[in-house]
């Protein structure tokens, strides 16, 4: 049976496969993500999982290398990690009240086999209202710099969050119903009976 390795150094993409029941390693993918507005947003982050595979993968030919990519859309602007937290602020002004996308895409590779996957999951986010104390109360408590969107899911969400359309596994970065099922068909199961 072949073993794991996450293309990544974020805590919830580790996370959520360790609750899942997976056993892995992370290693950082290195080089910085692709932010190319001639992309779509389903485009964009397919190419930055595959750029943060593929250096990893060929580290690991033996191993079975997983990556993702997730960024958030507004009215098909794609919007990624803020710069400060004055951005981050901005960027949760536009967000108020309104609804956007949230995309997430996977790439998995064994590459001494020759043999890869990739998919992408889309889910929608519709946000309360957010008065511009809410914003700073909220960025006082969550660092939004790493995070697309300027915000977490499943870190005080309901602050945020009205409502959920899709996977919230997701919007928290990696969609894992289907990264569950791909995972299986690599020969890379959870250890957990229940997933």
């Amino acid at each position: 049976m072949h073993s794991l390795v996450l293309a990544s150094c974020s805590p919830r993409r580790a996370a959520l496969l360790a609750k899942a029941g997976f056993e892995f390693e992370s290693v950082s993918p290195g080089g910085a993500e692709k932010f190319d507005v001639v992309f779509t947003l389903r485009e964009l982050t397919m190419w930055n999982a595959i750029r943060k595979g593929v250096p990893v993968a060929r580290e690991y030919p033996d191993k079975i290398v997983l990556a993702a990519d997730t960024l958030v859309a507004l009215d098909d602007e794609i919007i990624g990690k803020p710069a400060d937290f004055e951005h981050a602020a901005q960027i949760l002004r536009r967000l108020s009240g309104r609804t956007h996308e949230v995309c997430s895409a996977v790439f998995i590779c064994h590459f001494a086999a020759a043999r890869s996957t990739t998919f992408h999951e889309v889910s929608r986010v519709r946000f309360r209202r957010l008065s511009s104390a809410t914003i700073d109360n909220y960025l006082a408590k969550v660092n939004p710099l790493d995070k697309a969107g300027a915000y977490a899911a499943q870190d005080r969400g309901p602050e945020t969050i009205a409502k959920i359309e899709g996977s919230f596994s997701n919007v928290v970065g990696l969609p894992m119903e289907k990264t569950i099922a791909a995972l299986a068909e690599f020969g890379i199961r959870s250890a957990n009976i229940f997933a």
